[in-house]
């Protein structure tokens, strides 16, 4: 086999693993990105009645217009 193409081998060997490298960072960012997704649903799911308990309250004691 010409050097040449031992060269071309080697480099193509390195790219190979490189891009194995980058497939996993990304994997780990998607996990990641959707462990922070789940979170904020979470925090949302806690605010919702609070919410709600907090606008009975304003309208129990007449801090908010209602509307007509």
């Amino acid at each position: 086999m010409p050097e040449s193409d031992k060269l071309v081998l080697v480099y193509l060997g390195r790219i190979d693993e490189k891009v194995d490298r980058v497939n996993d960072a990304v994997r780990d960012i998607k996990f990641r990105a959707t462990n922070l997704e789940e979170g904020q649903a979470g925090i949302q799911r806690r605010f919702d009645p609070l919410e709600a308990r907090l606008d009975r309250i304003e309208r129990r004691l007449d801090l908010v217009d209602l509307p007509h």
